[in-house]
């Protein structure tokens, strides 16, 4: 049995637009950098797995490329999420997303979140990445304790 196209336009399309239309693969439309729930939910895996993810891979797992900008949006969203979890007494998620360079959170990290920490060193060298790494212990074992959804 010949199956017809749903649209007459088919070859007109991109492999890509073919393939989503079709229903073999799933649209491929970037993820929203806004969407805490999102962000979230990836930020408490990376926890659960005790791994800590960098500010490209972030962008990457939202299906966008690292620039500046994207990486300055993706900060406003990880204010937000630490926000609502300083309101539930949750620690913050933040401290898991790093620049690759030296394994130590951006400066919005240090300037809204150390401070809490009682930090008043400098934002890099053995000190941070001590007070870095003693942080994101306590986010491991915070949702290691939990149970999965």
């Amino acid at each position: 049995m010949d199956r017809m196209p749903r649209t007459p336009s088919r070859l007109d399309r991109s492999v890509s637009d073919w393939l989503e239309a079709e229903g073999i693969v799933a649209p491929s439309s970037p993820g929203n950098i806004a969407d805490t729930a999102r962000v979230r939910a990836l930020l408490i895996a990376a926890a659960r797995e005790e791994r800590v993810v960098s500010y490209s891979e972030m962008l990457g797992l939202l299906g966008h490329r690292f620039t500046r900008p994207k990486m300055r949006a993706l900060c406003a969203t990880l204010d937000a999420i630490d926000e609502t979890a300083r309101a539930h007494c949750e620690p913050g998620l933040a401290v898991l997303v790093v620049r690759e360079s030296d394994g130590l959170p951006g400066q919005g990290w240090w300037t809204g979140n150390a401070g809490r920490h009682e930090h008043n060193g400098p934002w890099k060298g053995a000190e941070a990445k001590r007070l870095v790494e003693w942080i994101q212990a306590e986010v491991f074992a915070y949702w290691r304790q939990r149970p999965s959804p």
